[in-house]
């Protein structure tokens, strides 16, 4: 038992972080790390910047913190600003959190007091994907479709209507049409059962996120919802918390598609690492029909604080002023040769996902059948364990509910270079010839043998 009064998750003791520059951090013991996932997928600048150092730093000699209803800020404006400018308009108006769960919870929100203001109270429901993450407060994990997650506070939630969402990768539709018009036929069909006009909305993340290993939508899926979101009457969210603010390579991943949503959530790299910053953008109908209708129920504390928002807008300015959404791009497709040449070698990896920096690794014991290695083997856990020791942070999960398989992030900083990419592949490569030998190798070898023998589990 460690004898630290603070408590996370149950796992074996982690090094004590001594500083960062760049894509590195060290630890008190000088062992230096690549930060192959940005942190969780948050630090898309990379640490140590002295131009967010700045602007922080700037604010904090003006006034770190206003109350939103007390006075207006200037950051807060021109963040706002941005990121209308950001969805080329599509979205209008921003309402700011401290994180990507206050920014799901808010679309909840929001989204529920739009209908009741137009006489609509008998909306209810949401629709969303299992799998998916959407966040670890109560509303916005009864949208999250990840069994572990879910299953203590079943009973306290109020749970989506879960749906399937495309799985090109394990997809038996015979198609990629194919299983675009199974998936859209089983989301239409749960809608119909609970009644069309009791649905609020439907809830995607365009790219998956640690829950399923950076899994993908597509141009005919997007519209296929968006045309049931119209039929029914009911709002399209989109939640990038994960992958907006440039991680795939656009502002949003849902302009890789060109299909908008009505509400968007985004957090995580807004901030890049540097200070809790998240945003809930909608469209100003939404907005104006709540407004004319009593305001918004709904805020937080330190929502759109200026010490916040200074520090979102100078990671924005950051981005455009060094051109690195073309760097997440190169750097991007850098990486999938890279670890596509990696899938090439070793036949446990099945699928390698991605766009621009958010790239998932799905690592299975039978590449034919796409049959997931035993839960107890903990694959995900000992990959990055493995990466670890070799300088490398990469972000692990089960790939199938929560329950089984397993996978993990690539995710570096938007400002890694070509040879710094270089040396996150050799760390890998390194981590996972580790892998094959220390433990995949004498796995497979006692299962055949368990099997040979006539031992099942």
């Amino acid at each position: 038992m460690t004898t630290s009064p603070l408590f996370y998750q149950a796992g074996p003791a982690m090094p004590e972080v001594s500083h960062g520059h760049g894509v590195f951090l060290w630890d008190t013991q000088g062992k230096e790390y690549l930060d192959g996932c940005a942190g969780a997928i948050s630090c898309n600048l990379g640490h140590g910047r002295q131009d967010i150092r700045n602007a922080m730093l700037a604010q904090l000699d003006r006034v770190a913190f206003t109350y939103r209803t007390q006075f207006e800020n200037a950051p807060a404006v021109a963040l706002a600003e941005a990121l209308v400018e950001m969805t080329e308009g599509e979205m209008e108006m921003v309402f700011f959190v401290s994180s990507g769960s206050e920014a799901v919870e808010s679309a909840i929100k929001l989204a529920r007091q739009y209908f009741v203001a137009r006489g609509e109270s008998q909306r209810r429901h949401f629709v969303s994907l299992r799998p998916s993450y959407h966040g670890s407060t109560l509303g916005a994990l009864g949208l999250t479709g990840y069994q572990p997650l879910e299953a203590p506070f079943v009973s306290i939630t109020s749970g989506s209507i879960k749906v399937p969402g495309p799985d090109f990768y394990r997809q038996t539709d015979g198609g990629r049409d194919a299983h675009i018009r199974r998936v859209l036929d089983e989301t239409r069909a749960a809608i119909e059962v609970a009644g069309g006009d009791t649905i609020i909305a439907i809830v995607i993340e365009p790219v998956g996120g640690a829950s399923t290993g950076a899994r993908l939508v597509d141009k005919d899926y997007l519209e296929g919802i968006r045309r049931l979101c119209d039929e029914f009457g009911c709002l399209l969210i989109f939640d990038e918390v994960l992958c907006g603010v440039g991680r795939t390579g656009t502002w949003f991943a849902y302009q890789q598609w060109g299909v908008a949503p009505d509400l968007l959530t985004t957090a995580k790299g807004l901030g890049a690492g540097y200070y809790p910053v998240g945003a809930l953008l909608c469209r100003e109908a939404i907005v104006e029909t709540v407004m004319a209708n009593g305001g918004f129920q709904h805020g937080h504390t330190y929502a759109g604080n200026p010490l916040a928002c200074a520090t979102g807008l100078a990671a924005v300015e950051a981005i455009r002023r060094e051109g690195l959404l073309d760097n997440v791009q190169a750097r991007g497709a850098q990486l999938r040769q890279g670890l596509e040449a990696l899938q090439s070698r070793y036949p446990w990896i099945g699928d390698v996902r991605g766009l621009g920096l958010l790239w998932g690794v799905e690592l299975v014991m039978d590449p034919v059948e796409k049959t997931p290695f035993p839960a107890e083997a903990n694959l995900f856990a000992r990959v990055t364990a493995l990466a670890k020791a070799e300088g490398l942070l990469i972000y692990p999960r089960r790939t199938l509910n929560g329950l089984a398989g397993d996978h993990f992030l690539v995710s570096p900083p938007f400002t890694i270079s070509e040879s710094e990419t270089e040396l996150l592949l050799e760390r890998l490569a390194r981590a996972l010839d580790r892998l094959d030998r220390e433990v995949v190798a004498p796995l497979i070898e006692d299962i055949a043998a368990a099997t040979a023998n006539g031992i099942t589990g």
